[in-house]
């Protein structure tokens, strides 16, 4: 049974299929399988190394900028991975989420039954946890920190059962959002048009 809002549809297209994967880091990689693999039920699907020069080198091409790091990929649902690298131990500060360019946190969705599965799991480990606690209307979340300091969310739409729909569950109607988008500074009604082109009436 669909509620209203997960009933709601966008009329414009993303251009983009989804994520392909997320490129986080650690300096624990063991710590880090381990918890993905056994608290999360990620499966790793790909250990390397990356290759010499692309670290320090010229051909560097944006990772992290030191040799023959370590490159894991989990498989985290849906046909995406999760992938991290090992920064040497000492090398980096410890991240902040709410500092601005950070990610604040990392939401999986996951269907109901998933849902109370990573409540045992979360258990289960002795993982301290927030929740489940309502979100959205028809969107619940539990939260807690992985080995690295990252927040991680676990989300779930228990009204569309084994068939989660995340965009219909979060689209509002373009009223709805326009009335907060107009609140920006030095925005017009071309603006507002424009930025709530996908939303509903």
């Amino acid at each position: 049974m669909q509620t209203e809002a997960t009933s709601r549809q966008t009329s414009v297209k993303a251009l983009t299929r989804g994520v392909h994967h997320l490129a986080l880091c650690t300096d624990d990689m063991k710590a880090t399988t381990e918890f993905y693999t056994r608290v999360l039920g990620m499966p790793l699907v790909h250990a390397m190394r990356v290759p010499a020069g692309l670290g320090t080198g010229p051909a560097n091409r944006g990772n992290p900028p030191y040799e023959a790091l370590r490159h894991y990929f989990f498989d985290m649902g849906n046909d995406s991975v999760l992938a991290f690298f090992e920064i040497p131990k000492g090398k980096e500060p410890q991240g902040n989420r709410n500092a601005i360019g950070a990610m604040q946190h990392c939401a999986f969705v996951v269907t109901l039954e998933k849902f109370r599965e990573i409540e045992t799991r979360l258990k289960q480990h002795n993982i301290p946890y927030v929740g489940p606690i309502p979100q959205l209307p028809g969107l619940d979340g539990i939260y807690f920190i992985d080995p690295n300091g990252i927040r991680l969310e676990f989300a779930c739409q228990a009204a569309d059962n084994d068939d989660p729909h995340v965009v219909p569950c979060l689209a509002q109607t373009k009223e709805e959002a326009g009335s907060e988008l107009a609140t920006l500074d030095g925005v017009d009604a071309q603006w507002l048009e424009e930025m709530t082109k996908a939303l509903p009436r």
